[in-house]
């Protein structure tokens, strides 16, 4: 178990990996996989993190991406308090087709969310053209 000075271990991880999001099972089959696990030692405060999450999703609809809980994971992000901070980590699955992202507490001992974004072109519906 870790301490509050220590990052989990990708055996932590994957015991973390619950029923959080709908990303999380999945994330779970791709650290068995051989995905590779990064966890980040930063502290963002919540609102730095809720707005990067809030603006992946928009973009991931607006082109046409496959996301796997990132829509609870905006709604998880924004119940929580402003001032708080979060540790974040990802795992990158082993033949690179999903990129999922970790969300923690402060102390990175309890998991708060997954989100997965799948690695992908983005769609070209209706003929539109692609605004990047």
């Amino acid at each position: 178990m870790a301490t509050e000075d220590e990052t989990p271990s990708q055996p932590d991880i994957t015991a973390m990996l619950k029923a959080q999001t709908g990303a999380c099972e999945a994330a779970r089959d791709a650290i068995a996989a051989g995905g590779e696990v990064m966890l980040y030692d930063g502290q963002p405060p919540q609102w730095m993190v809720l707005g990067i999450a809030a603006t992946r999703l928009k973009r991931s609809l607006k082109i046409g991406l496959t996301t796997l809980g990132l829509d609870e994971t905006v709604e998880i992000l924004g119940a929580l308090h402003r001032d708080e901070h979060l540790r974040t980590g990802n795992i990158v699955a082993a033949d690179r087709s999903w990129f999922f992202t970790l969300y923690f507490d402060a102390t990175g001992t309890e998991l708060l969310a997954c989100s997965g974004v799948k690695n992908e072109r983005p769609s070209r519906d209706d003929g539109q053209k692609l605004q990047l």
